[in-house]
């Protein structure tokens, strides 16, 4: 009943309006991907990371930079190589002949929007130096501890195709990313709208920010006060447990994993200018929330096939378990 209490001071009519001006924004660059953005707006107030796994050139570093300039915060971009070190994305303590000490130079990594562009072509080391701050929004080197900046959120793109030179992120990284989303090839009508626009770099775009940083802040304490019926919770942890005893999958759904379906089912529903979850918001994210988290037994051509694979069986799981009332 507290969380219910709560959610009444939720001014879910507002945060709908912000988010739309936002997308709109968005859409202005990023042409015909209204889902896509409609989830990384879901991600972003959730307070998650995103990792979007597709073919290059399909607009992903585009749409992480539209992002950042369309809130009122700061970006940076890092190309991820296999001789990238930790040092490159967290930064270095330098020595300081003025003060006569070592002075922590802050990385890339201090910023609200990260890309981390090619995430899979670093080595399991550099990977490994974001899963503590994706974890817990915080950073520790030489024994001191640095908080990252608010609100903060990793981007992370790759290619499920190139294997060349690849370091598949191990799944205790790839639990750490709220969803998992591709972008897809635009429609005729829209890809045709790309090319009479011209072609440009993305960091040539110009676009006005139309949402604070303190908006977002705010956005994100609210969709934890959304609030979920337990028929509602009934009905992800069936979805869960189901994960768990399907033959198909290497192990089910984690309990880190059940969490991040009922926050974004949350996030999806203020989104949605609501201050409670209906089955709906829960049947539009779990795809985007659990996939990545499911591995099959059998192998697979290749990533784009075994990602056709556990979407279609985790369809059917839903599928079978009754909507609540």
């Amino acid at each position: 009943m507290a969380i219910h209490e709560a959610a009444k001071t939720i001014p879910a009519p507002a945060v709908k309006r912000s988010l739309e001006a936002l997308k709109s924004n968005i859409c202005k660059v990023i042409k015909g991907k209204d889902d896509v953005i409609d989830q990384v707006l879901v991600c972003l107030i959730a307070s998650g990371h995103l990792l979007i796994e597709d073919l290059p050139g399909l607009g992903k570093t585009t749409l992480a930079y539209c992002l950042s300039r369309s809130i009122d915060c700061s970006f940076s971009r890092i190309q991820f190589t296999s001789d990238l070190l930790p040092s490159d994305v967290i930064g270095v303590s330098v020595y300081d002949d003025h003060v006569k000490e070592f002075v922590f130079k802050r990385g890339p990594i201090f910023s609200n929007i990260l890309l981390a562009d090619e995430i899979n072509r670093t080595t399991p080391k550099t990977q490994s130096a974001l899963l503590e701050v994706m974890d817990r929004g915080k950073v520790s080197v030489d024994g001191q501890t640095y908080t990252a900046a608010t609100p903060f959120m990793v981007f992370a793109t790759q290619n499920p195709v190139d294997y060349e030179g690849t370091f598949p992120l191990p799944e205790s990284q790839m639990d750490r990313f709220l969803m998992r989303l591709q972008m897809g090839y635009p429609e005729y009508g829209k890809e045709l709208e790309i090319l009479q626009n011209g072609t440009f770099r993305y960091d040539s775009i110009r676009t006005d920010p139309v949402v604070t940083r303190k908006e977002i802040q705010e956005m994100q304490q609210f969709v934890t006060q959304v609030y979920v019926e337990d028929s509602i919770l009934h009905f992800i942890l069936k979805i869960v447990t189901a994960t768990r005893t399907e033959s198909e999958f290497q192990a089910g759904v984690s309990t880190r994993g059940s969490l991040s379906l009922m926050l974004a089912a949350q996030a999806s529903a203020l989104a949605d200018g609501r201050k409670f979850v209906i089955p709906e918001d829960v049947t539009g994210i779990y795809l985007s929330v659990l996939t990545h988290r499911m591995s099959l037994r059998r192998q697979t051509s290749d990533t784009l096939e075994e990602r056709r694979i556990i979407e279609g069986i985790l369809r059917k799981i839903v599928a079978t378990i009754p909507l609540p009332a």
